[in-house]
């Protein structure tokens, strides 16, 4: 299984960026999910997407603002990204759980996921 996050940049607070995370090798994620680490700080959880598009959880910091979907055709998932602050300045990750979909309280947890993208970097100016 692979992962291909892309699309980070630096962005105006206010403004909006969309990442992509492209997975090949599988079809048979139960999640994949979001989480972005701050310099100095630990990987923290974002947004999770079940396979089927469902169970669209987010972080409190990001609710309202961030928007996960999936292409299933593309085997692709996004991260809309509006309102961006420059809290939200992190290196992004993409990541995904095989098989069956994570329950709430895992699928917040980083070390549940066995697969992991690049990281892609988002830096919003203040």
């Amino acid at each position: 299984v692979q992962l291909q996050a892309s699309g980070g940049g630096l962005v105006q607070a206010g403004g909006s960026l969309r990442l992509s995370c492209a997975a090949s090798g599988t079809f048979d994620m139960g999640s994949m999910a979001w989480f972005r680490q701050a310099g100095g700080k630990e990987r923290e959880f974002v947004a999770h997407i079940g396979q089927s598009g469902g169970a669209k959880w987010y972080a409190d910091s990001v609710k309202g603002r961030f928007t996960i979907s999936m292409d299933m055709r593309k085997n692709t998932m996004y991260l809309q990204m509006n309102s961006l602050e420059p809290e939200d300045t992190a290196v992004y990750y993409c990541s995904a759980h095989l098989r069956a979909r994570l329950i709430y309280s895992a699928a917040r947890d980083a070390g549940m996921y066995e697969y992991w993208g690049q990281g892609t970097l988002v830096t919003v100016s203040s």
